[in-house]
């Protein structure tokens, strides 16, 4: 061994391309790192430069790799050594630093969440809008079609109502959706026997709405009640909130990614799965703006603009709790909320109070 080569650390050397390994020395000479086989006084089997040599990050106790460029390779288990050596060289292990240092680990972590909550608060609204804004009618009829087909074929079957109350409901629905800013044409109503979901309204982006027979049922033959609900879908299509909803949980199912790498078919089930569309409930300002439209399209109609409100109250009445199948589990029917209800009306047609 030369008189100026500084060792290291002992480990065991392997030669290119083979699975074979002796025992060994790493060596260095300035910033030139040398391997000689213990005992030999020959040739060292390895030479490079520091900056041509490739040294494995420290984790844990995992031996320490210096892979050379002729294919050979250095390992040891003499961690220490090797960090010393580095530290002196201004080469100290990042990853290992990392671990090592708990404080900075956790300023890490921290980073990350606050970087997530950033992106959550910030980013994803203002992609949502503008996807919103850039979807053409194409895909949001694609996107209703996919979700009435999967729910025709998992949960709904054919309505049984009858044609002649059918027409009497379209009729009607058919003159609020006239005062809509889409006009008639812009909505199309179906009718369904809801099955496993029971009583509830949906709308999907294209302004396809749905009713079931259970909550026409529930109505107890207050048409208005009917399409006072039907105004309030129609308030989700025209401030375009499901596709917002939509587009939010895709955003959400992307950050998810980012951090944790995969969500599997989350993403694909969001904008083609039907019960994933219906398990998305709307914000409470999103189902207030949409009670709000429901008032005003119903007054303008020349229909009880209170009606809405009135359901509401009827459901918590005839269903318990609000089960998990309600329209009450997506549209939550508050005191508070027909408060908001009553006053709005009353500020539209000046009704007295009750």
């Amino acid at each position: 061994m030369a008189s100026d080569d500084m060792r290291i650390a002992s480990g065991r050397w392997h030669p290119p391309g083979s699975s074979r390994s002796e025992p060994a020395v790493l060596l260095a000479k300035s910033l030139t790192l040398v391997v000689r086989l213990e005992g030999h006084v020959g040739d060292p089997v390895s030479v490079n430069d520091l900056a041509r040599a490739e040294i494995s990050a420290r984790v844990g106790r995992i031996p320490r790799r210096i892979s050379f460029a002729d294919g050979s390779l250095f390992e040891t288990e003499d961690n220490d050594a090797v960090d010393l050596w580095l530290n002196r060289h201004g080469q100290a292990g990042f990853v290992h630093e990392l671990e090592r240092f708990h404080p900075r680990l956790l300023g890490v972590v921290l980073a990350i969440f606050l970087l997530a909550g950033l992106i959550y608060r910030f980013a994803v609204p203002a992609l949502v809008e503008v996807a919103v804004l850039v979807t053409p009618p194409a895909v949001t009829q694609w996107m209703a079609s996919g979700t009435l087909l999967t729910l025709d074929k998992a949960i709904f079957s054919e309505s049984k109502l009858l044609q002649s109350r059918q027409t009497e409901i379209r009729a009607a629905f058919d003159q609020v959706a006239a005062v809509s800013s889409r006009g008639r044409q812009g909505y199309n109503l179906n009718f369904r026997a809801g099955g496993v979901i029971g009583p509830n309204a949906f709308a999907l982006p294209d302004g396809t709405l749905v009713i079931t027979d259970e909550l026409i049922e529930l109505a107890d033959g207050d048409l208005d009640m009917i399409i006072g609900v039907l105004a309030h879908e129609i308030g989700h299509v025209e401030r375009e909130h499901s596709l917002r909803q939509l587009y939010r949980a895709a955003g959400m199912a992307g950050l998810i990614m980012l951090i944790a790498g995969d969500v599997g078919s989350a993403g694909e089930d969001i904008l083609t799965n039907g019960a994933a569309l219906m398990s998305l409930s709307h914000s409470r300002g999103a189902e207030n703006e949409a009670d709000r439209i429901s008032v005003e399209l119903m007054a303008k109609a020349g229909r009880d603009p209170r009606a809405i409100g009135r359901f509401f109250a009827r459901l918590e009445e005839k269903l318990p709790a609000g089960g998990d199948a309600s329209f009450l589990s997506t549209h939550p029917g508050t005191a508070e909320r027909r408060q908001a209800i009553d006053d709005h009306a009353r500020t539209i047609v000046g009704m007295p109070g009750t």
